[in-house]
């Protein structure tokens, strides 16, 4: 990709907003666009054609769970990377927006550098993965679907075998990665695990991601949760 990455900037506080048009404009960043609800947010991504959103969740009118659905709706292959913006790190909210397709989040109280490399780093089409509170996240919320009772049905239709038809795509070894992705694991930290090439686990990585149909590594930890191929018990395993 060439030139700076085009940003729009969703929160209902002008402070906020403003704060990090600052922090992104300093580092060559291009904020097209700012929004104070989830509806301004998704007019202002058709006209502005952004590479990256950073979504509020909670906003007046239209909140941005919502927004994020809409804007990723269909998962256009130039769909912005959603990223969103959290004052909590176990939110309610965010959960449901990974598994709407955001990329990632961050804390409202993110350093600027940290905040300026996580919009490069998804521009690229990387996740924004931070292990430890995406695994905890993601822990606590995917037991609503996979606990006991949590899925009616086990038939040929159920969302359950839905999922599992999916992971029978995968080799043995890209299950093993996904098992091991799911845990918040790096390429680099999979590749010494694995005793692999870390460029032999981006090809795995990469995979596991096309025969699944997901955007990114988050989506991967998300249905790792809910298929039941990782839970809170093979947390560290």
């Amino acid at each position: 990709m060439t030139g700076p990455p085009r940003v729009v900037i969703a929160d209902d506080q002008a402070l906020v907003r403003a704060g990090f048009r600052m922090i992104l404009a300093a580092d060559g960043v291009d904020v097209v666009a700012e929004a104070a609800n989830g509806a301004e947010a998704v007019d202002a991504v058709r006209r502005t054609r952004p590479d990256v959103v950073l979504m509020d969740v909670r906003m007046p009118e239209t909140d941005g769970l919502e927004a994020t659905r809409r804007i990723l709706a269909g998962a256009a292959p130039d769909a912005p990377r959603v990223i969103i913006l959290t004052t909590f790190d176990l939110d309610e909210f965010v959960y449901a927006a990974l598994t709407a397709g955001a990329s990632g989040f961050l804390l409202k109280d993110v350093t600027p550098e940290h905040l300026v490399s996580a919009v490069r780093l998804v521009r690229t089409g990387d996740a924004l993965l931070a292990p430890a509170i995406t695994r905890r996240l993601v822990e606590r919320y995917a037991r609503q679907t996979t606990g006991p009772g949590a899925v009616t049905g086990a038939g040929p239709g159920s969302p359950a075998a839905a999922l599992h038809r999916d992971l029978a795509a995968l080799t043995p070894r890209e299950l093993e990665v996904l098992r091991l992705l799911a845990q918040g694991l790096s390429n680099a930290e999979l590749a010494g695990r694995l005793h692999l090439a870390e460029t032999t686990v981006k090809t795995h990585v990469g995979r596991v991601l096309a025969k699944l149909g997901l955007r990114d590594r988050v989506q991967a930890v998300v249905l790792a949760y809910e298929s039941g191929l990782v839970g809170p018990a093979t947390r560290g395993a």
